[in-house]
């Protein structure tokens, strides 16, 4: 049966090679609109969320604030300064804590050979690596625990910042003066995408152990304490446990919101990801609506074939043939038309995507906007919606044709 059907759709294309060709074009775009407009919204929603995890990647930055609250006799108005001790204090009361990071910072003057310029610094432990995802181009390291230890003068340097001192040579073992004095430099940031910062990109970022910065600026308070938990299902307990842990020992009410300022990057991460994909569903929407009347064509084109084949159908109800075999072979061939043209225009998509893709992209503008990513999911809800509407789209006409009294039909002309 399924022969007979595809040598009948053969025969009606060569027979009506223009109608075939305007059908199956319109079908081509609204998938390339649908494919398109999906794959650039999946890479708009993944660049934005990748901007922000390159930023802080599930974790919590603490800072000192001021209390709004009156606790046990003492008054509001009170300033909340934070130490190195505080986050041991956190690790040690919170379970649920994995991963964590004093954060020392100032504006510092570096130099080799004859540049020289200022940017940000950091003062930070190891952990920093993997909250901040700052992880190192090949050939060099991160800061570890015995830099730490031992207060080494070691540094590890943002991409932008290390092409600025060293243009085209190697970094990794030479020698940088920090504020007048000496560093190694170990480790350069592999290049990444950041769309949150604070003081700075990473890529002009200037990174030492927080025990050499301590040794050298002498600073007794940290600007920010970094925090990130073991499952980030476990992220609201982990928050207020923080204020719990932290107001016993600076005296301030736990419910006291000011006293200590939390960026939430688990918050902000729930929120990126669902604005982007409210945009991305509204550009599948759009790309729908294209689909949909290239459906319409197919089935105003159907119900074309189904008058100008009357007398056929007309015939074969009389020798026979079944209501169902007519409907069968309407159906299957607006069908093909459908699929016909979504498999052209999904190859089309995949070739456009994959050359976009390909495009140097040297700024932040070009790695969000020409980004388009085609996944699986969209191919498949794609090869879906083509054929839910072949079949509306064969169905009303095939109906039509199966309903044609045989007398009636051979009177047609």
């Amino acid at each position: 049966m399924w022969r007979i059907l595809l040598e009948e759709f053969v025969g009606d294309l060569r027979t009506q090679k223009l109608r075939v060709f305007l059908t199956s074009a319109a079908v081509v775009w609204g998938t390339i609109a649908i494919v398109l407009l999906a794959s650039f919204g999946e890479g708009l929603k993944q660049a934005v969320t990748n901007g922000l995890v390159n930023a802080g990647d599930r974790m919590f930055s603490i800072w000192g604030g001021e209390t709004e609250k009156v606790f046990q006799g003492l008054p509001k108005g009170r300033r909340i300064r934070l130490t190195e001790a505080d986050l041991e204090l956190v690790r040690r009361s919170i379970p649920e804590v994995d991963l964590v990071s004093p954060s020392y910072g100032n504006q510092a003057r570096i130099e080799h050979g004859k540049v020289k310029t200022s940017e940000y610094m950091e003062g930070v432990a190891p952990d920093f690596e993997e909250l901040r995802r700052m992880f190192p181009a090949a050939g060099g390291r991160f800061l570890d625990l015995r830099d730490e230890t031992e207060r080494r003068r070691v540094v590890f340097l943002g991409d932008s910042i290390a092409i600025r001192l060293f243009a085209r040579s190697d970094p990794i073992g030479q020698t940088v003066l920090i504020d007048r004095l000496p560093f190694t430099v170990v480790g350069v940031m592999e290049k990444k995408l950041q769309t949150s910062m604070n003081n700075g990109p990473d890529a002009e970022r200037i990174i030492i152990p927080a025990s050499t910065y301590r040794t050298i600026y002498g600073n007794k308070y940290v600007d920010h304490l970094m925090v990130r938990p073991r499952d980030i299902t476990q992220a609201p307990r982990v928050k207020a446990r923080i204020y719990e842990v932290l107001g016993r020992k600076h005296q301030f009410d736990a419910t006291d919101k000011r006293a200590l300022g939390i960026w939430d990057f688990v918050e902000d991460g729930k929120m990126t990801r669902a604005i982007g994909t409210g945009i991305q569903i509204f550009l599948i929407i759009m790309g729908a609506f294209t689909l949909l009347l290239a459906g319409v064509g197919v089935a105003n084109i159907m119900y074309v074939v189904v008058k100008e084949r009357t007398r056929e159908i007309g015939v074969k109800l009389a020798l026979g043939a079944r209501k169902r075999h007519i409907m069968a072979q309407f159906t299957f061939e607006a069908l093909l038309l459908c699929f016909g043209g979504g498999a052209i225009g999904l190859t089309l998509s995949a070739l456009v995507v994959t050359a976009v893709a390909s495009i140097p992209k040297n700024d932040m503008a070009s790695q969000m906007v020409a980004n388009p990513q085609l996944s699986l999911p969209i191919a498949l809800g794609t090869v879906g919606l083509l054929g839910a509407i072949g079949l509306v789209a064969g169905l009303f006409p095939a109906r039509k044709a199966a309903g044609v009294d045989p007398v009636e039909s051979l009177r047609y002309e």
